[in-house]
Formats: C-alpha cells, structure tokens, sequence
C-alpha cells in the first residue's frame, strides 16, 4: 500500500487506523486502550468552542508526546522571525521582491524559513507571519511543531513530503498545505529542492469563507480538501524536536519518532487541496467583484466581516466583462496585501514579478497595473480572454504587515519597484 493515502473533506470528522483494531470502539478514553497503545487528544480550539467551529483530534500512539528531555534554545542562527515585528520601522512604500536563491549549503525545512514580515504577537493569538522558505536537505532524525500558530505552505518550485503524525501529505507546486498548531511533522524532498511561501496564523484556524449570495456551491469546495490516513513510525535512536513556542525556537532531545500515532479520529488534522479545483466566480456582464471572490480560506478575527487573514488565489479563469478594465484597478484600501506568484505571469502586472517573488502593498498605499498594462489594456479588444497557465495568490490581513530587517536589507529587495508606474500618462484632456 502506497503511504500517500487520503481521505475527503474539510473539517471533517474523520476515523482512521495503520493497524486493525487500534481505534477503540465506543468511547475515546477506555481503561486499557487496544493494542498496547496511549491515548491522547490534541484540542486546535478550546473546549468549550462551538460545535460547529471545535477542533480537535483523539489520537493512539506508541508513546504519549510527553516522553522527550527537556528543551533549550535552538543554538542555529536562522532568518525566521515572529510578532511583534518591531526591529525596524515600516515605511508606506509599495515594496518587491525577487525569489530566494536556493542555497549552496545544505538546509533543512526549519533553517531555510526566511521571514519577509507580519503583524500581531502570538501570545495574544492574532495576527500573522508571512515566510519565505527554501531547502536542499530532508529532515531525517529531526521534527518540528509549531505552538505559535497553523502554517500554510505553498510550494513554488519542488514538491514537499510532509510526515506528520496524523500521516504524510505530499504537496507539489499548485497545491497548498496546512499543517495545524502543535502538529509535529518532518518534512522530505523527493524532488531535492523546494522553495516556497508560509503564511503562520496566529489566529483562529483557517476554514471555509461563507458563500452568501453564492448559494451552496462554488469557491473551494469542502469534499477536495484531502487529509491523511493514519502512517505511523515505529524508530528508535538519537532524534530532536525543534519548537516554535512565543517567536523563538527550541529544541529537544527524544530517544524515537513522535511520529507514532498508529490510529486517530477527530477533525484536527493536516490537509492539502490542488488549486486547479478552485471554481472561480467572476462577473459575466461588465465591471468586476472585488478580489475577496477568490478566496479559498479565511481566518476570522474577533471583528465580524474582517479576517485575521484571507488566503486569495488568482488561477486560470475567462476574463469576459465588456465596457471594463479588466486587470485589477488602481485601488487603495483598509487591508494589507502581500502577493506571491507560483507560476507564470500576473496579469496586473508587466514584468518584474517572478515566480517566488512577492509584494506587499499595505494599508492605504496606492497600487494596481504598471504602465505597460495599464496601456495595454486599456485599448484592448474585449473579447471572451482565457488567462492560461498562471497562479497568483495573496495573503490578505487586517493588521499592516511590518517588514524585517531583512526584507528590507537583502538583496532580493526591488528598489526600482516604484519606477513601473512613473510613465503612467496625463490623459485628462480638460473641461467642456
């Protein structure tokens, strides 16, 4: 039987067993759990959430997660960072950046995570923090959870093999991931190298976006969501653990793998969904909906109508309205945008934006196409349009995205970004 074995649905109340009889029938807790196993729930929302939103996971393993010595710093130096994001000011500029390079040294998932932002503190569980993430080396002996927040990751270049403890995920560019808070997980590269983008969510879990006038269907839909069956290791030997618990990372020695939940049932699990199944809905008269119509997730704040963070995708899709602009307009607004690119060329955008690149246009900073799009498409033939073989994305939130030293430092960082709409025309052509 293959290891890469899924089951359907988002949110799902799911059942699974590696080994025949390991769930218990009947209660969650028995005295004796089957087959010499321990019980232990893993709860993503406190206990006393409503049903409809509670998350959490009873999971039976060959040793309870609390068998490790005890953690101390990491010792590595690494460009990962967290909130509050206060080591330098953030300016209002509309910022850019080319792709990471992968590097010559051999590194891991964990070392490779380099952080371009964020905003809030995840010991108040709100706000975000947006990565960049490269790697050459499979993590072997070591795992890694983070206590922060639930990681959204979206493989650019480079599959990702992600074994977790409720089973393994492989994500390939297109697709997204989503490994939730305090799940450990080791990550592997079949293909050698990946590179790609995390959104950490401080926040509540990420879940489906209501569809209101939409009616039942459309957007992402819940059944292509794909969790893993259980997929246990049973290894002794010499192994750490790395945390991320308040913004730092911690490490732990353990004597096996924490990968050893042999059965599990529940709704808080890892998953993955291909991004080719998102069913856009677009305008087929004239102008076009906000963006906010492409999102596949959303994570709420404690405000009503405005997410803690919304995950958008621009993918293949007719472009048909008449009398219209159709690239996306010059726009100011409340929410902080920052925009990566998996594959192919934004259509708001001429040149400049690459595949692993991203941009950050936040709160009330002016933005939308270059000059060369903009006159292009304004004297465009409107025509039914089919933009082919592209994917965009944004990871919308509500709190300004504040930049580190980093990502404003490196090399990577665009300083000509601004020049792409300076040629922008006068046209106003007077009173009459």
């Amino acid at each position: 039987m293959s290891p890469l074995q899924y089951q359907s649905g988002f949110g799902n109340e799911f059942a699974t067993e590696a080994v025949s009889g390991a769930l218990p029938r009947g209660q969650n807790a028995p005295q004796h759990a089957p087959l010499g196993l321990y019980t232990e729930q893993l709860s993503g929302t406190s206990f006393t959430t409503p049903r409809a939103t509670n998350r959490r996971t009873w999971s039976y393993r060959i040793r309870p997660s609390v068998m490790h010595e005890p953690y101390r710093e990491f010792e590595k130096t690494t460009l990962m960072r967290s909130g509050p994001f206060n080591e330098a000011f953030t300016p209002p500029n509309q910022m850019r950046w080319n792709p990471l390079p992968i590097p010559k040294e051999k590194t891991d998932f964990v070392e490779g995570i380099v952080t371009l932002g964020g905003n809030g503190d995840p010991s108040m569980q709100d706000g975000v923090g947006i990565h960049l993430y490269v790697a050459n080396a499979p993590m072997i002996d070591r795992f890694f959870y983070n206590a922060d927040g639930e990681m959204l990751i979206l493989p650019q270049q480079g599959r990702l093999w992600l074994r977790t403890e409720l089973g393994i995920i492989e994500a390939a560019p297109g697709e997204l991931a989503v490994i939730p808070r305090g799940i450990k997980f080791r990550v592997e590269l079949p293909d050698n190298e990946s590179r790609g983008y995390i959104c950490e969510n401080y926040g509540q879990n990420f879940r489906l976006p209501e569809l209101g006038p939409i009616g039942a269907n459309g957007l992402a839909n819940a059944r292509d969501f794909l969790a893993p069956v259980a997929a246990y290791e049973d290894r002794e030997g010499s192994f750490e653990v790395i945390s991320r618990f308040l913004g730092r990372l911690w490490r732990a020695e353990i004597d096996h793998s924490p990968l050893d939940v042999v059965a599990w049932h529940g709704n808080y699990a890892p998953c993955k969904y291909d991004m080719a199944l998102f069913n856009c809905i677009n305008t087929v008269s004239f102008d076009h909906p906000d963006p906010s119509i492409f999102t596949v997730l959303t994570a709420p704040s404690t405000l009503p109508g405005v997410a803690n963070a919304d995950f958008a995708i621009f993918p293949p899709r007719w472009m048909v309205a008449e009398h219209t602009f159709r690239p996306p307009w010059f726009h100011r607004n409340m929410m902080n945008e920052f925009m990566g690119l998996i594959l192919g060329v934004y259509d708001a955008k001429a040149e400049g934006f690459l595949p692993g690149g991203a941009s950050l246009h936040n709160c009330m900073s002016g933005h939308g196409p270059d000059a060369e799009t903009f006159e292009r498409a304004s004297h465009a033939e409107l025509e039914p349009q089919h933009i082919e073989g592209t994917l965009a994305f944004m990871f919308e939130t509500r709190l300004p995205v504040r930049p580190t030293s980093f990502a404003l430092e490196s090399k990577i960082l665009q300083h000509e970004y601004y020049e792409c709409w300076q040629s922008l025309k006068k046209n106003f052509s007077g009173a009459k």
